[in-house]
């Protein structure tokens, strides 16, 4: 096994062990080097792996330090935010920015199939892991689809709640893409003007076809990733 890899190993497991908690700068490569007795080009090429694993974060001017875990989701299926954060063993919970009844946009009309006398729900939420703030999200539900559930089961967990009331769910259409965070959506996930952000737009069908959900949100892309499986 080449040095590198097994610096590689050493040092993943040593953040796995909590020799170096998240967000924690580990030493220079300096003095990482003379610790595995290396040159630091070894050296180099192992922390590097580990940066582009996402395991190491490198910050201009300040050093390397142990990166967050982001969040995943698979893309596949329904999987609500609920599930994804118990998964991964962190505590999911929802902030509510804004929450009103409306008329459908002519986007909303189209991607819902709605008529224009239609009304829908509009929502606006921060979602959060353990407290972080994962994404910005904005939900658009036709009216007939939650006038017998109560704001609280629509905002804590709304898949949970429409199944309890025998709604059976299906697939979803989603796209992503990617854009720089506005100064709004930035103050509301505490992060810097211009971050990197993960747009999807999703679309999301009852098992009947019948679209019920229409969902635009902005993930911080330090703290969320998506994956594929085949």
């Amino acid at each position: 096994m080449p040095i590198y890899v097994q610096i590689h190993n050493t040092i993943k497991q040593d953040i796995a062990a909590g020799k170096w908690k998240i967000g924690q700068r580990i030493p220079s490569e300096r003095e990482l080097a003379t610790s595995f007795k290396v040159s630091r080009m070894t050296l180099r090429q192992a922390v590097q792996t580990l940066v582009d694993e996402g395991i190491l974060q490198r910050k201009v001017g300040s050093g390397t330090f142990v990166a967050r875990q982001k969040v995943q989701e698979k893309m596949s299926g329904t999987t609500s935010f609920t599930d994804i954060m118990l998964a991964q063993g962190k505590k999911p919970s929802s902030r509510v920015v804004s929450y009103h009844m409306a008329k459908p946009t002519a986007s909303e009309r189209d991607h819902l199939r709605l008529v224009q006398l239609d009304q829908v729900l509009r929502m606006e939420r921060i979602r959060l892991a353990d407290q972080l703030p994962i994404c910005f999200e904005i939900t658009t539900v036709p009216i007939k689809i939650v006038e017998n559930l109560s704001r609280q089961e629509i905002t804590q967990s709304f898949y949970h709640a429409l199944e309890q009331k025998g709604y059976e769910l299906g697939h979803a259409q989603q796209t992503v893409s990617s854009m720089l965070s506005s100064e709004k959506v930035s103050d509301l996930l505490n992060i810097k003007r211009g971050s990197a952000i993960l747009r999807l737009r999703q679309i999301t069908y009852l098992a009947n076809g019948q679209p019920f959900e229409y969902v635009r949100t902005q993930y911080v892309g330090e703290r969320f990733e998506f994956y594929l499986e085949r």
